[in-house]
């Protein structure tokens, strides 16, 4: 029943929120804060490409001693491990170029995504790519002050840019959205197939919150728009970071609004196929359709609501 499903998700569910890092806020104004961590042997970089691929090995992040590292186009200071096997190591990410990271790893397997390894990573690896590729995408966007049009530069160990012109500060943002397990009556999960995916995927229905919008208010209204489905209770199950490249997850189970009799209606516009799925009608699909992959809050939601791990259906 509805009430199963309103206990919060474990982090160690939620691929993308999990760290082991301390991300040290006080040292970012240091005024040589790269010369001197990067003079510091034991400090370890993580080294990202445009495509905000990151350089791996293995089965986790291949992260390179400091006289390793080609010069980059962009350095970001992560933080300190708070593991106890490496508590203190410095971390810091290094975004080279196409051609410099050709130079260093020419070999496509030596670079990973993180929508595709996510899940795979430990604890620490998991939070130095999501940190280090959710800045990247945003200092790749705010070369520019926003009120001037002056070109900014980065500071304060890559949390901040500042405009060349008058110093204003222009700081990280991220894109709240909302993302829903909808269930019915008869204990259905409600999964659609967005417009710009193969017709045979399927996952929860989401979307941005809008400004002077409450969370729950954006969970009643996308789900409306692009299902023609009203929901009550919109109840909050955790969240996670999506660097896709700057969204914030915000994760809630609802269900069907009895009082009111709703059509199942795509928008056709985002949504072109809505189902209802039982848990023996998803478990009879799994050879046809497409789930969300398991670094995903998609996938961890599905998988509430189904009762446990789900086998792995057709590649996504």
């Amino acid at each position: 029943m509805f009430a199963d499903f309103l206990a919060p998700l474990p982090v160690s569910t939620l691929p993308l929120s999990r760290h082991d890092l301390d991300r040290d806020y006080l040292s970012r104004s240091r005024p040589e804060l790269f010369e001197e961590l990067l003079a510091d042997p034991a400090t370890r970089v993580l080294i990202l490409r445009p495509n905000g691929e990151a350089l791996v090995d293995g089965g986790g992040l291949a992260l390179l001693s400091p006289d390793a590292v080609p010069e980059p186009e962009l350095r970001l200071y992560l933080g300190r491990s708070i593991q106890p096997n490496s508590q203190g190591t410095i971390y810091v990410a290094a975004v080279l170029s196409n051609d410099a990271a050709d130079a260093l790893a020419p070999e496509a397997e030596r670079w990973g995504n993180l929508r595709a390894i996510g899940s795979t990573l430990g604890d620490l690896d998991a939070g130095l790519f999501t940190a280090a590729l959710a800045l990247a995408n945003w200092h790749d966007t705010h070369r520019f002050a926003p009120q001037t049009g002056a070109p900014t530069v980065p500071a304060e160990g890559g949390w901040v840019r500042k405009s060349v012109e008058d110093g204003r500060e222009v700081f990280p943002r991220t894109d709240a959205a909302i993302i829903v397990g909808v269930v019915d009556d008869d204990d259905r999960i409600l999964l659609g197939s967005n417009a710009m995916w193969p017709t045979n995927r399927f996952s929860l229905l989401a979307g941005f919150v809008e400004p002077g919008e409450s969370l729950e208010s954006a969970v009643v209204r996308e789900v409306f728009e692009e299902s023609g489905i009203r929901v009550v209770n919109p109840v909050y199950l955790g969240s996670q970071p999506w660097p896709f490249p700057a969204s914030l997850m915000l994760g809630f189970i609802a269900r069907v609004d009895p009082a009111v009799k709703s059509l199942l209606t795509p928008d056709g516009n985002e949504i072109l196929e809505l189902r209802w799925f039982s848990r023996d009608e998803l478990t009879a699909a799994l050879d046809e359709i497409g789930l969300p992959g398991r670094t995903s809050i998609a996938r961890a939601i599905l998988e509430h609501w189904y009762g446990g791990p789900i086998a792995d259906s057709l590649k996504w």
